[in-house]
C-alpha cells in the first residue's frame, strides 16, 4: 500500500508536465485495454448484478474517495431500480442501516486502497449481524474479501499521484448496465421518471 505522497515522489516530481502528460494517457491507455480484457474474462460482475437485482433494499457505502464511486453506482442503479440508498452519514446514517437488517437487503461497499477505516468496520458489522454483502475492491486481500457474499475485484494502476479511476468507473459502469438490464421494471421507471424530469423542468433542454 502506497500513500498520495509516495505516489507524487515517485510518479509526478521533477517531471515536466508534457513528459507527466505521456506517461499518464500511456498508462491509462494500458490500464483500459487490461480492464476491458478482465472484465471480458471473469464473472463477478454478473453475479454482483444478480444479487442487486434480487434484493429488497440496496445500500451503497464508501467513504473517502471510494464515497464518490459509491455514489456514482447508486445514481446509477436508482435511474431503474427502486429501494437503492446511499449511506452518507447524514439522510442516511451507517447506525440506522445496521440496526434495521432484514432478509433481502443487501450492502454494497466500495473500498480501494488505502481502505477507509469506516467502510470496514461498517460493512464488517452488516456481515456479521447476518446482512449480505457485495465487495468492490483493488485487491484479492483487501480487508472485507473474506466477509463478502461477492466480491469484483479491479486494478487501479497509476502513473500520477492518484491511484487510476478508469477500471473502477467501467467495472460500476457494467454492474449498473447488468442490473439495470436485468430489472423487469426498469424500462417503466425510466419512462416515469423522464416524464417527471420534463414536468419539473429539471434540465435546460426540457424548458
Amino acid at each position: 500500500m502506497t500513500t498520495p505522497a509516495e505516489r507524487f515522489d515517485r510518479n509526478v516530481q521533477r517531471r515536466s508536465a508534457q513528459v507527466l502528460k505521456q506517461r499518464v494517457l500511456d498508462q491509462q491507455r494500458s490500464a483500459f485495454e487490461r480492464a476491458i480484457s478482465w472484465a471480458a474474462g471473469q464473472d463477478a460482475i454478473e453475479r454482483a448484478a444478480a444479487m442487486i437485482v434480487s434484493a429488497r433494499r440496496r445500500y451503497l457505502l464508501g467513504y473517502g474517495k471510494s464515497h464518490s464511486y459509491a455514489s456514482l453506482l447508486a445514481s446509477d442503479l436508482s435511474a431503474g431500480l427502486s429501494g437503492v440508498h446511499l449511506v452518507d452519514g447524514s439522510a442516511l446514517r451507517a447506525l440506522d442501516v445496521l440496526s434495521d437488517i432484514r432478509q433481502g437487503d443487501l450492502l454494497v461497499a466500495v473500498s480501494l486502497e488505502r481502505y477507509r477505516r469506516e467502510t470496514v468496520d461498517i460493512a464488517s458489522a452488516y456481515a456479521r449481524h447476518g446482512g449480505e454483502l457485495v465487495l468492490i475492491t483493488d485487491a484479492e486481500d483487501a480487508p472485507l474479501s473474506a466477509v463478502a457474499t461477492t466480491r469484483i475485484v479491479i486494478g487501479s494502476d497509476t502513473a500520477s499521484y492518484a491511484n487510476s479511476p478508469t477500471s473502477v468507473v467501467l467495472a460500476l459502469h457494467l454492474l449498473a448496465t447488468l442490473t439495470i438490464a436485468s430489472s423487469k421494471g426498469a424500462g417503466r421507471r425510466l419512462r416515469d421518471r423522464d416524464a417527471l424530469a420534463r414536468e419539473l423542468g429539471l434540465y435546460t433542454e426540457e424548458q
